[in-house]
């Protein structure tokens, strides 16, 4: 109905006394519950763990890559869409008079940050490096294998994983969480964006499983992150002399390397998280991105910058023109070499890419919602996509372009492409710099890395902890919080020390399936909800709540 306000009011049962005095008991005792289960279940039984997980991993690649393919297509132009049309772009996230809460330098520091920042620092040399070797213009015989006529193409495949896209599963959660929120006075918890579709049904149990779906999902996407952080961090802090008894023979993480990492990165981003997102985590944020600027104006001074900025240039364009074709295209095996192998890529590329971004999208989402208010949807949408993608594309091109050139100019053999992900980064430094300058610039990679991990930890911890207090923004409940920490930090150390990345990789991909319907009735909603508000707007009946 368009002619009378929209629902204002979602009653989310807290307790009002008591451990859980606060919180959403329905919420916070099943997600416990379940994550506990899964730590649990990979520690004391990590060959059936490891059997089950892969079976269920392998199904869902098989029946669901074109539902990740298609859906992560159209959160982008939901976003894109919204923000260009000029009655939805000038919309603001909260009340005509909300000023945003932090300035656009800490606002993007700590989405940036918290989204992705913690990839940036492994992949933007591992990623290129890959697709530098092999990806899909390969297998069709259109270039060649670590040639110099790949460059492109392996810029064009990187930023398909690491631009646009995205950034739009991001950006789609947070801006329907904040447009709900701020604009309607709901609860600021995913189940609160699906209430043009369910209504006041989102109190019960319909709300419960969205929401714990959603704390599922976001701890299993951070393990995910936070498991190649912890690996980069255990290798950088060999590089920098710590000892060899945190790596094994083969350079891979100890048992006792991963334990110091964990112990490290968690306790830290548990005590950041009790201080809220406007002390620690801002702080952090601040920080890293400062570190951030200092390395990257370090590869522009002293790495490949006219490669690097001659990639950018050609992969970007190469980019969005295709990029229409590369968002909706599908391939399936069909018994054929070329067919099937084309198909094992984008499961393994691509498909893991989208599950992973929407596994990391309910904490990603809900945080950028919290720190959005008072924006409008078009600075939001440019804030949240296109920006922050932007800025990945430079750190792919010039740290990742620098290694491809190095490659193919001879200076470094196979010395980068014959090393571990983990440590690309560091070998690379050692063959651009000599004795305590490499030294310098590997610690300085180790306190960013450091940096970035936190922030995302803590950032995740707290935004869990918000979920489960029905959208309670203040940083409540110490004991859950530090329960949050001492979670996530099972969750990537049992898994991390049962199969690797492989494992943490095969559980996120399972729980990012589910999630995956609730944004696309996420789209739905929103959609819904802009386009009835418009309508309501023309027939003078309100559509925002009153602060009175």
């Amino acid at each position: 109905m368009t002619n009378k306000p929209p629902l204002m009011e979602l009653d989310i049962p807290t307790a009002d006394r008591g451990f859980y005095s606060g919180f959403a008991k329905s919420v916070a005792i099943p997600s416990k519950l379940l994550v506990s289960a899964l730590i649990v279940w990979a520690i004391a039984l990590p060959e059936n763990a490891e059997t089950v997980l892969n079976a269920l991993n392998g199904a869902i690649l098989k029946s669901f890559a074109s539902w990740y393919v298609y859906v992560v297509a159209g959160f982008f132009v939901l976003c894109i869409g919204l923000a260009l049309v000029p009655m939805t772009g000038r919309l603001k996230l909260g009340l005509s008079e909300d000023r945003p809460e932090f300035s656009r330098f800490s606002w993007f520091s700590m989405m940036f940050g918290a989204g992705i920042g913690v990839g940036m620092l492994t992949f933007a040399t591992a990623e290129p490096m890959y697709h530098f070797a092999d990806n899909p213009n390969v297998i069709l015989g259109q270039t060649t294998a670590s040639g110099a006529d790949n460059v492109t193409a392996a810029y064009v495949w990187s930023f398909l994983h690491w631009g646009f896209s995205a950034w739009a599963c991001y950006a789609l959660v947070g801006l329907a969480l904040a447009y709900f929120s701020y604009r309607r006075n709901l609860p600021l918890t995913v189940r609160s964006a699906l209430t043009p579709l369910f209504g006041t049904r989102l109190s019960g149990p319909i709300g419960h499983v969205v929401d714990i779906v959603a704390v599922v999902a976001t701890i299993l996407g951070v393990a995910q992150t936070l498991g190649f952080g912890v690996e980069q961090f255990i290798a950088g802090l060999n590089r920098v002399g710590l000892g060899d008894w945190i790596v094994q023979a083969d350079g891979k993480p100890s048992s006792a390397g991963i334990v110091l990492a964990l112990v490290v990165i968690l306790g830290a981003s548990t005590l950041s998280a009790l201080s809220g997102v406007g002390k620690g985590i801002k702080w952090l944020s601040n920080l890293n991105m400062g570190l951030s600027l200092f390395l990257l104006g370090f590869f522009v001074l002293f790495g490949s910058t006219f490669f690097g900025f001659t990639a950018l240039f050609d992969g970007l364009v190469a980019y969005v023109v295709e990029l229409p074709s590369l968002l909706f295209t599908v391939w399936h095996a069909d018994g054929t070499e070329t067919g099937d192998t084309l198909a094992a890529w984008q499961g393994g590329w691509s498909v893991f890419y989208w599950a992973w971004w929407i596994a990391f999208a309910p904490f990603v989402g809900v945080f950028l919602a919290r720190i959005s208010r008072g924006r409008s949807i078009r600075e939001y949408v440019l804030g949240a996509v296109i920006v922050p993608s932007l800025m990945c594309f430079v750190w792919f091109t010039l740290v990742g372009g620098t290694a491809i050139d190095m490659t193919l100019n001879g200076t470094a053999g196979d010395a980068i492409s014959g090393a571990g992900q983990e440590s690309q980064l560091f070998v690379m430094l050692d063959l651009m710099l000599s004795g305590g300058l490499a030294w310098m610039m590997a610690a300085i990679v180790v306190v960013l890395l450091l940096t970035y991990l936190v922030t995302t930890a803590d950032s995740a911890i707290l935004i869990v902890n918000t979920i489960n207090a029905a959208g309670e923004e203040s940083p409540k409940g110490r004991a859950h919080i530090i329960f949050w920490g001492v979670a996530l930090s099972l969750v990537v150390g049992g898994l991390l020390l049962v199969g690797g990345l492989g494992a943490i990789k095969t559980a996120m991909v399972i729980g990012a399936l589910p999630f995956s319907l609730v944004m696309f009735l996420m789209c739905v909603g929103l959609a819904k909800a802009v386009i009835k508000d418009a309508i309501r707007a023309r027939r003078g009946v309100p559509s925002l709540h009153s602060e009175a």
